[in-house]
């Protein structure tokens, strides 16, 4: 008896047919009593391995299509783009197909069908080369009954497959809702809902050194005003730029729309990187989180462990009117028409972000930042980085106080430097934060002759913070390992320290010295995923009090 695995089809048919010739040439009178039921048996037999070989065949090429991608580190939270390697070229003839179908049929019988894996987001740790994208070729049938096999493609991360070679991408978004107390209403607590953000990060990499990398971001539900649908939200381009790779210590970023490289929420401002419901304190006007400028850096690897970003950008200006009120001639509105200071004494620098379109930029300014990123080997599970920002001038063309005298420059100089500190073989999070900013020129600042003593600004800004955490493992829950990580952060700013000058009588409320006291919670049933709830108590010298305390809860994404 023949033993005919599927993979030896070929083999086996010839071994039989062979054997039915000899013994058909041997004795021609036994030949003649071949029934018509064994040849009909035979070509069932031949039916059937072809059908097997077939569907081999496209098990071995959906094996192929179906192999995870590796990721390399991506910049700036980018999407991934998937690596794969070209196979080497088959033999040609039957026993070639023969050898590829058992070593698929051996693959699919050992582990089964691998299912395709979602690139992992990975922090925003700066820039990093990434590796070069060689999709598969197509999988030759093995017979001409067999079907095609599909090309490789690129995964878009946990949605579905790319036909476009070196294309990815991913998203990430928070969802918020609670009560807040609301400084308006005289301190009353209000209920609420706010679709924070939605953003998707597509990633296409032209060559294995050029890839071309964009954030594009709606923010508050919607993008524009719509009163049927009481929307009033935005959409904008949050970054966009090409990264030249050319060796790990140099590489080019040419220009576009870049964060700017000031301590680690700044570059890596996703919910699953920080725990509270909104994000630190310090990244709310002292840094102005999201800080986005045009810009182009070069960067690289220094060391193991350390690397650099050095990085030219458009200056932040002191102008926080409507983009509609600047004038034809990128100056602020002409005297008498009066308006809002981009940097003071409550808001910090939250709404001096420069323009990115138009060419309506309202100096010439520009800025210059530098970061280093370390982590360091032999202290495991501690990183950090230290970063500086200068800009020679912050005041807008056509400044001026509120008794029309004009107004001179006045520079800015940043210092941020931070830490996180996973302590090894246990749960225990400790992560510290220290900001300090310093004016060239305070007298030449709108806020301090804007006509309103209680948002001036003094020679320096600058706050720090202290946090831990503890991360407890919950075990595998609806398939998946779930964390929860209780926190506490303090944190304190002042935003109105001496050195008072300008027209403005010094007269400042205290509300710019600010306490912050932040308790929570940050459950992930996944790395990607993450449920939050915060209660944080502000505390700050202004004879009314804070009147900003809340209650929140949040969803947030990054894949």
């Amino acid at each position: 008896m023949i033993d005919c695995e599927p993979a030896r089809a070929h083999a086996c048919l010839a071994a039989v047919l062979a054997g039915i010739s000899l013994v058909a040439l041997g004795t021609s009178s036994r030949a003649e009593e071949v029934s018509e039921s064994v040849m009909q048996k035979l070509e069932r037999m031949e039916s059937r391995i072809r059908s097997l070989e077939a569907q081999l065949a496209k098990k071995d090429a959906d094996a192929a299509a179906r192999k995870p991608a590796a990721t390399p580190a991506r910049p700036g939270g980018m999407a991934q783009v998937a690596e794969t390697a070209p196979p080497a070229a088959p033999p040609a003839g039957k026993d070639a197909d023969a050898a590829k179908n058992a070593d698929a049929a051996k693959e699919v019988d050992a582990a089964g069908p691998k299912p395709a894996a979602a690139p992992a987001r990975p922090n925003r740790s700066g820039p990093a080369p990434a590796a070069g994208t060689a999709p598969p070729a197509a999988t030759a049938a093995a017979t001409a009954a067999a079907p095609a096999a599909a090309p490789g493609v690129t995964a878009i991360p946990g949605l579905v497959d790319t036909p476009v070679a070196g294309l990815s991408i991913g998203a990430y978004g928070e969802l918020r809702f609670g009560a807040m107390q609301n400084p308006a209403a005289g301190g009353q607590w209000q209920n609420g809902f706010d679709a924070a953000r939605m953003v998707l990060l597509p990633t296409y990499q032209i060559t294995d050194n050029i890839i071309f990398n964009a954030e594009i971001e709606f923010e508050h539900a919607g993008s524009g005003f719509d009163a049927d649908d009481k929307l009033h939200g935005t959409a904008e381009i949050e970054q966009v730029w090409v990264d030249f790779k050319i060796v790990d210590q140099f590489n080019w970023r040419a220009p576009g729309i870049d964060l700017i490289p000031i301590g680690y929420i700044n570059q890596h401002h996703e919910p699953t990187q920080f725990y509270s419901v909104l994000r630190p304190e310090l990244y709310n006007g002292l840094i102005p989180s999201t800080w986005k400028a045009p810009a182009t850096s070069v960067y690289g690897r220094i060391a193991e462990g350390l690397s650099y970003q050095i990085q030219a950008s458009s200056s932040v200006e002191d102008f926080g009117g409507d983009f509609a009120t600047r004038t034809a001639a990128n100056t602020v509105p002409p005297f008498p028409a009066q308006y809002p200071p981009g940097i003071d004494g409550r808001t910090a620098l939250e709404f001096s972000l420069p323009v990115r379109g138009g060419f309506a930029q309202l100096n010439d300014a520009v800025a210059i930042a530098g970061k280093l990123d370390y982590s360091p080997p032999l202290v495991p599970g501690l990183s950090g980085s230290t970063s500086v920002y200068w800009t020679p001038n912050t005041t807008p063309r056509g400044a001026y106080a509120v008794t029309g005298a004009p107004l001179g420059t006045s520079s800015l100089t940043m210092l941020d430097s931070e830490f996180r500190y996973r302590v090894p073989k246990t749960g225990l999070e400790l992560r510290g934060e220290a900001v300090y900013v310093t004016f060239g020129n305070p007298a030449n600042l709108r806020a301090n002759n804007d006509g309103d003593p209680t948002d001036n600004v003094g020679k320096s800004m600058y706050g720090w913070s202290g946090e831990v955490a503890y991360h407890f493992a919950l075990g595998t829950i609806l398939g998946s390992e779930w964390e929860a990580v209780p926190f506490y952060r303090y944190t304190y700013q002042n935003l109105q320290t001496a050195g008072f000058a300008g027209v403005d009588p010094n007269q400042p409320t205290g509300a710019g010295q600010t306490q912050f006291h932040t308790l929570g919670v940050a459950v992930f049933p996944s790395p990607k995923l993450v449920l939050k709830a915060t209660y944080e108590k502000v505390i700050n010298r202004d004879p009314g009090g804070a009147q900003s305390d809340s209650m929140l809860g949040g969803v947030g994404f990054f894949f």
